[in-house]
């Protein structure tokens, strides 16, 4: 954000400051947002220690997922807030509720020292959290958004647009300075806290800053009029006129922007880390590269909207998308794990199964249990990342699944003792982990066959189609909204289609490459939120560039 100034032509001192200091305060929410997720498995061991590894670590991204999920209640409590008593104070307070709880966080004893109690607290700091960011990012966009002169919109609040990437990418950086300087062991242990501890400096300068500015222009002229809105929930919701730009937003702009945004930055990285096994410190890397590359063109296409309208670019970024991910998944596979995509090719895997006993595996929540062979089967090779095909087999017999030439027979734990259970699943699972290595599955990608180059260029794309979605979509839902209930209408949805539309992603798509057996499965739920956005869109969301944002409605 030390940038910020290269906009002078024509930008005032005031101006200058709106943007840097609602731009920065939003990166340290993010940071203090990401670092939780970045830090899941080590969050895991020190808060669910007293139960299983596998279990620690589904509890611990329920708690993360907890973080999404509560965003819309934010954007309605402190969105209602910023329509009544002004944006400047609305996320003046969001941003102090998310520093301390992160700060808190890091001084949090574990597991071992407080029991049960450090679970709680913990994911209640993560619902403050949660809460604090959906307050948080409707404040800030429309703080600057009407500040910003007319007809350079898009260029003002394009810069709020960066501070999620930004965000993200801070968070990284700062994990893996910390990771530098300490012992796997140490890490884990203390050396963890660091990064939460540092969100109460960030955050401090942030409020320091952001004290010294003035209310929006709008906001102000409305209240010495004397309009403001004593019921912005009931406006902007309970009235069918308002009510339905509401849920054009969510459905022709939001929900496809969400999933195009978590595809391209979280779900790369979980396809890189989790599908090709690439370590994660080198994916990491890959993706903080790709992030630092496509970073400016937040700006480019907030800008660029400016002059063309905002709809073009949201739409245009949802189509290529949905028309381009399978190729560009497929590419990364190709030049990130070679063998993985040999081994698929030349060794089938097919799963023979009654078909009464294969189940959806779609577990938002983490509470399912695997009992019949069939969905054992299914998601223990998904969690390995084989392809396979599933073929019907008699009723009532056990999922057989071949490797090759391999049969290996599972097992159904529906009426087995736990112990029996379980003895059997470490069983099943050495037998297809051996099955799957000596057929040519890696276990982990080969650091001396991955194509560094090629894989960055292909994150790059995927990022690049990110700025085209979000650049210009905060200009766009500021404008959409009438001055009274902004703050209340645009937070509403932009929260669901990122926190529920885009942060159930990962646990969607994996639900679908357990189900259909195919690595690439899981892109066609992005691809078809992202095609029903892109029709909604261009049929029934008008362009907005030229509206008057101090209209009453």
């Amino acid at each position: 954000m030390a940038t910020a100034p290269a906009l002078a032509n024509g930008i005032t001192k005031e101006e200058r400051k709106v943007i840097f200091a609602s731009s920065l305060g939003t990166v340290f929410e993010w940071y203090d947002f990401y670092l939780y997720g970045s830090l899941a498995t080590t969050i895991a061991k020190q808060f669910f220690s007293a139960v299983d590894e596998t279990t620690g670590f589904i509890l611990a991204l329920l708690a993360f997922a907890a973080g999404f999920i509560v965003r819309p209640f934010g954007a309605l409590v402190f969105g209602r807030l910023g329509d009544m008593i002004g944006r400047k104070y609305t996320f003046l307070v969001t941003i102090v509720i998310m520093g301390s709880s992160t700060f808190l966080v890091g001084c949090l004893p574990n597991y071992a020292t407080w029991g049960i109690a450090a679970p709680i607290i913990l994911v209640s700091l993560r619902i403050l959290q949660g809460l604090a960011l959906g307050g948080e990012y409707g404040g800030a966009a429309t703080y600057v958004a009407e500040h910003a002169p007319h007809g350079k919109r898009g260029a003002f609040t394009s810069w709020i647009q960066t501070t999620a990437t930004l965000g993200l990418l801070l968070s990284l950086l700062v994990i893996m300075a910390t990771r530098s300087v300490f012992t796997v062991a140490g890490f884990d242990e203390m050396g963890w806290r660091i990064p939460f501890l540092i969100s109460l400096v960030l955050v401090g300068i942030s409020v320091w800053i952001r004290l010294s500015m003035r209310e929006s222009p709008a906001f102000t002229k409305m209240k010495a009029e004397g309009r403001t809105s004593k019921a912005p929930l009931t406006e902007s919701f309970a009235k069918w006129s308002n009510l339905k730009i509401v849920l054009l937003a969510l459905f022709g702009l939001t929900a496809g922007q969400g999933v195009v945004w978590y595809t391209g930055q979280f779900y790369a990285l979980f396809f890189l880390t989790s599908t090709l096994k690439i370590d994660s410190i080198t994916a990491n890397w890959l993706i903080a590269g790709s992030l630092v590359l496509a970073t400016p063109f937040f700006i480019v296409f907030g800008t660029l909207s400016d002059k063309i309208g905002r709809k073009p670019i949201i739409m245009a970024g949802c189509l290529i998308a949905a028309l381009t991910y399978f190729p560009i998944f497929q590419g990364i596979t190709h030049f990130g794990n070679p063998a993985l995509e040999a081994a698929q090719a030349n060794s089938p895997v097919v799963v023979t199964a009654d078909p009464e006993s294969c189940h959806s595996l779609f577990d938002p929540v983490g509470k399912m249990k695997l009992t019949s062979s069939c969905d054992v089967a299914r998601s223990l090779l998904a969690k390995s990342s084989v392809s396979y095909t599933t073929e019907d087999g008699p009723a009532g017999t056990v999922a057989v699944i071949k490797v090759g030439e391999v049969r290996i027979n599972g097992f159904d734990a529906r009426n087995l003792p736990p112990a029996e259970a379980k003895a059997k699943g470490e069983a099943f699972t050495k037998g297809i982990s051996a099955a799957v290595k000596a057929a040519g599955y890696p276990s982990k990608a080969d650091p001396a066959q991955i194509n560094y180059a090629m894989i960055l260029l292909l994150l790059f794309i995927l990022v690049l189609y990110v700025t085209m979605v979000y650049g210009p979509i905060a200009a766009m839902l500021v404008e959409m909204f009438p001055t009274r209930i902004r703050y209340t209408s645009m937070s509403l949805p932009y929260h669901i289609g990122n926190g529920w539309f885009g942060g159930l992603l990962p646990t969607t798509a994996f639900a679908l490459v357990a189900y259909k057996g195919d690595i690439y499965y899981g892109l066609w739920y992005p691809i078809i939120v992202a095609s029903i956005t892109f029709v909604i869109g261009m049929v029934f969301v008008g362009e907005t560039k030229n509206n008057n944002i101090y209209a009453d409605d």
